[in-house]
């Protein structure tokens, strides 16, 4: 059997599929060239870079699995996959920590003004370090602020652990119902139940200090121009879900009008060429789409999708 890592894989992951004897090639081909080269192998991994939509799938007849070493499958028309008979498999549960972790640097980011601070000591740190510090002398805490989460899944629930950790209180909406009772792992393995406060979408929205978005994709923007007239002057937002979440003139907007104190995003509308002047503008932190780029999460991700590879071909 053979496996195209299109977007590579973790060697811990590699070595398992190696070890149960499947050949694994983790050179990258090209999406234009994928309809042809793809028809070598049994299966495929992605991360988001690449697509596997219908067209591919029915170039590729050889096809038995796709995996996605990650959480959403945007990327991959997974009913289709499905009713043509292919496993399809994601890895929601792996990069969840690495996520939440990274909501956090955009928020302590955003309310000490870093993304800045880090922009402007470069070049007039020492021209006019004190009109810098009197710049960034109005910062705020997070302990006793309110954390709306939109998006009550494995992200968003451990996001939530960190929030009351630090001791926000937190607003979580979901779609579904949902547990609203947590179990937070402290220092030295200590084990605290909490639990958090359901709330409308609305409510949220509304109500929160800084709002962060954990949703799949749907059809329209959940943020946009009407969101923003609801949220609390000077909020702070985040999105490390995915493009397309927030409606980015809209936002652009709201920052301009300080209705919006600060925005912190790791996933954008165009990627990989997201608009120059949400990249450029002062008030936004910016990561390119590395939520779960961590060394722990990619190990995770890569032995996760390795097990279900090898589990689905033992059927």
């Amino acid at each position: 059997m053979k496996i195209l890592a299109n977007d590579g894989i973790d060697p811990a992951g590699k070595k398992m599929l190696e070890d149960a004897g499947f050949f694994v090639d983790t050179n990258n081909i090209p999406q234009d060239e994928l309809p042809v080269k793809l028809q070598e192998y049994d299966a495929i991994t992605v991360r988001s870079a690449t697509k596997v939509r219908q067209a591919l799938i029915d170039a590729c007849p050889n096809l038995k699995v796709i995996g996605r070493g990650g959480v959403g499958m945007d990327n991959i028309d997974v009913d289709y996959a499905r009713q043509k008979g292919l496993g399809v498999y994601n890895t929601p549960a792996s990069s969840s920590l690495s996520v939440a972790e990274l909501v956090f640097a955009h928020l302590f980011t955003g309310i000490r003004f870093l993304y800045d601070s880090n922009r402007k000591m470069p070049v007039e740190g020492n021209t006019r370090f004190n009109e810098l510090k009197k710049a960034y002398a109005k910062g705020i805490e997070l302990r006793g602020r309110t954390l709306g989460i939109l998006g009550f899944g494995r992200i968003g629930r451990e996001v939530a652990k960190l929030a009351i950790g630090i001791g926000m209180d937190v607003l979580a909406y979901d779609l579904y119902p949902f547990d609203p009772q947590l179990e937070l792992t402290l220092g030295g393995g200590i084990k605290v139940n909490a639990t958090v406060k359901t709330a409308t979408i609305d409510e949220v929205i509304s109500q929160s200090d800084f709002i962060t978005l954990h949703t799949p994709f749907i059809y329209k923007p959940i943020c946009g121009t009407a969101e923003f007239e609801k949220v609390k002057k000077g909020v702070g937002i985040i999105n490390c879900s995915r493009g397309g979440l927030i409606d980015e003139a809209a936002l652009i907007d709201a920052l301009n009008s300080g209705k919006v104190a600060f925005a912190g995003l790791d996933v954008y509308d165009n990627e990989p060429t997201p608009r120059e002047d949400l990249l450029k503008h002062p008030k936004v932190s910016l990561t390119p789409h590395i939520g779960a780029a961590t060394n722990e999460a990619q190990e995770r991700i890569g032995t996760e999708l390795a097990s279900l590879i090898i589990d689905h071909f033992k059927k």
